[in-house]
């Protein structure tokens, strides 16, 4: 049996991941399950195993918010075989056809991949692969080259540094000690 990853959820509810050493979602346990690994939640606490609770509650969220495997007819008889004499039996046929359903799917899996591997398909399918690949970097190159960028204002001017008090062109230079007059042409005083 493969190893199982101990996950501890605490009083808060929240699920910690002690070989990662961080908190982690249902979400993040389902990854982890879709991987294959195996996962144990025990209750921080009392240590009471709780991984069939939480394994329901990835079904349930993924059951109502993604693509839902069990329709609501089987949903129905199985909620009906709850309490029937016939409940044992119900477990033991789905964990069978499950299993076997997988096994099947896994044979499918390797059986395509020998035939493909080493022929003229396992080159068209790298090729294929390929091709998508840039078919995708060229729509997200396209559709960013047409996304309205916004204007950046252009920089403020820069003011003029203070400069030293400097004759102008248009002011004719006095001698030292000489006044201005007003307009006018009256000197000061007169």
């Amino acid at each position: 049996m493969a190893h199982e990853r101990v996950i501890k959820k605490y009083a808060n509810r929240r699920l910690y991941d002690a070989a990662e050493s961080r908190h982690v979602t249902l979400e993040d346990l389902r990854k982890l399950i879709v991987q294959g690994e195996k996962i144990k939640v025990v209750d921080d606490k009392t240590g009471e195993d709780l991984t069939r609770s939480i394994l329901l509650q990835i079904i349930a969220d993924q059951e109502q918010f993604g693509q839902p495997i069990l329709s609501t007819s089987t949903l129905e008889s199985i909620i009906r075989f709850y309490g029937d004499a016939m409940q044992g039996f119900m477990g033991r046929y789905l964990e069978q056809a499950v299993s076997s359903f997988v096994s099947q799917q896994q044979a499918l899996q390797n059986q395509i991949s020998r035939m493909v591997s080493g022929t003229p398909l396992a080159s068209m399918a790298d090729l294929a692969q390929a091709n998508l690949a840039m078919w995708q970097q060229m729509q997200e190159n396209i559709v960013s080259a047409l996304k309205p960028r916004t204007p950046t204002p252009p920089p403020a001017p820069a003011a003029p540094p203070p400069a030293a008090h400097q004759d102008t062109d248009d002011e004719p230079q006095r001698p030292a000690g000489s006044t201005r007059r007003p307009r006018g042409g009256k000197k000061p005083g007169a």
